[in-house]
């Protein structure tokens, strides 16, 4: 039997996603072959289709330079089949011979014989003129973002925030995690090879496998990125107090929460990623209640004293992990979550008891999906109140430019925030209390 093919199988997953709209990670899951490979095939794979992602305007004007007429519709795959071999060449470090022959060893097995010398000329005349020309401008960069999202982050955040936004995207995130106990910082940076961050989070450069790092078995840690794990630090001393965790997968915050020592109720209208969610907190020897329900119906045997809603979204503050999001996503995209933001925001109101906190969090950098949704709420209701975030609260924000703290007192984080770091995810955070 013919040994499964790194490359073949990066074609097949560039495939899924540009061609088939699928998410990245649904691809990987679902991929035939991925899973044959050795692990450091898988890492080739995984880092190779990312890179083509993360890079795709630039590879994509560089591919038509390059043509006296453009692809038909129908050579897909042989477009495909360059944009992995320019990723290599420009962007990987892969040697020229490597990254050209496996391009047109590809639109060979892919029956596009009578191609292979287009895309060997391309790919030669690229190595031939300097891959790094790719890479050389920022007007060549904003390529790598569509229009409809730079011209809402120019709108939102200014030219230049906007410029250090998709910056922070091209590169590939380091690895944060959340400890159970936040005092060891100290004992397990080390073992991790980690720096701990401001934020308190540790960041590890390096890989491996997560489920070979130290302290996984024993439940010392879970994956988190850093912006993430800010919005369960929002309601104090949590001890004893009945706190429900809306759209609560994959339970990273339920875990927070958990630890924290909060009586939660996980909640989440997926079956199958609230099984995760059980495997988490069984490795992390943490408990909730469990709850498979629509958020937007559920109704607590109790009303709640604190309720987190990390409310579905576009996701776009997530894009320097998922850079296929920038490509899958779509204004109306934003305009749908919005609509069911507004409506988890009425329901979790619901469920909270007078006095009690709510914090609102999305992971998306379009303010429809953050400030919008929190201004319409407090206009359309009366009895709750905004309550300011201050640094006191979240130190390891201080001095962050642009400001982490907004004059409203919520939280904004930016991909280009912690930029020399590794970055940080995007996200909008916000607390409320019921009156």
């Amino acid at each position: 039997m013919t040994e499964p093919d790194s490359r073949s199988t990066a074609l097949d997953l560039l495939e899924s996603v540009l061609d088939h709209g699928l998410p990245l990670d649904t691809a990987l899951v679902r991929s035939a072959t991925l899973a044959k490979l050795s692990l450091r095939d898988r890492a080739f794979v995984r880092l190779l289709v990312a890179t083509v992602l993360r890079r795709l305007g630039q590879i994509d004007a560089a591919i038509d330079d390059k043509l006296s007429r453009p692809l038909a519709k129908r050579q897909i795959q042989v477009r495909n089949a360059l944009r992995l071999g320019i990723a290599q060449l420009a962007f990987l470090e892969t040697p020229a011979h490597a990254a050209v022959d496996g391009s047109v060893n590809l639109v060979r097995q892919n029956k596009r014989a009578g191609m292979a010398g287009l895309v060997n000329a391309v790919l030669r005349g690229i190595d031939r003129d300097g891959a790094e020309a790719l890479t050389s401008t920022q007007e060549a960069e904003q390529r790598n973002t569509p229009d409809w999202l730079r011209r809402s982050w120019d709108t939102a955040y200014g030219g230049d925030t906007a410029n250090a936004i998709m910056a922070a995207h091209r590169a590939e995130p380091p690895l944060d995690f959340t400890l159970a106990h936040p005092d060891q910082a100290g004992i397990w940076a080390p073992r991790l090879d980690a720096e701990i961050l401001p934020t308190g989070s540790l960041r590890r450069r390096t890989g491996g496998l997560v489920s070979e790092l130290p302290g996984y078995a024993e439940g010392a840690w879970w994956v988190q990125d850093a912006a993430a794990a800010l919005p369960a630090r929002l309601f104090g001393n949590l001890s004893g107090r009945r706190v429900i965790d809306l759209c609560a997968a994959p339970g990273g915050k339920t875990a927070q929460l958990a630890a924290a020592g909060a009586i939660v109720t996980a909640v989440d209208f997926s079956a199958e990623r609230l099984r995760l969610v059980t495997e988490n907190m069984e490795r992390l020897g943490l408990g909730a209640e469990i709850v498979c329900a629509d958020a937007t119906k559920f109704t607590p045997a109790t009303p709640a004293d604190a309720l987190l809603l990390d409310a579905p979204c576009s996701s776009t503050g997530t894009i320097r992990r998922h850079p296929d999001i920038a490509w899958l996503k779509t204004p109306d995209d934003v305009a749908a979550a919005a609509k069911l933001q507004a409506r988890l925001l009425n329901a979790a109101l619901s469920m909270l008891a007078p006095g009690g906190t709510l914090v609102y969090a999305v992971c998306s950098l379009q303010p429809e999906e953050g400030p919008a949704q929190i201004d319409a709420l407090l206009e359309a209701t009366a009895d709750i109140a905004r309550v300011p975030v201050t640094s006191d609260e979240l130190p390891g924000l201080d001095g962050l430019s642009p400001a982490a703290i907004t004059p409203d007192g919520d939280v904004r984080t930016l991909p280009c925030h912690f930029a020399a770091s590794g970055g940080i995810d995007g996200f909008y955070i916000a607390r409320l209390q019921r009156r």
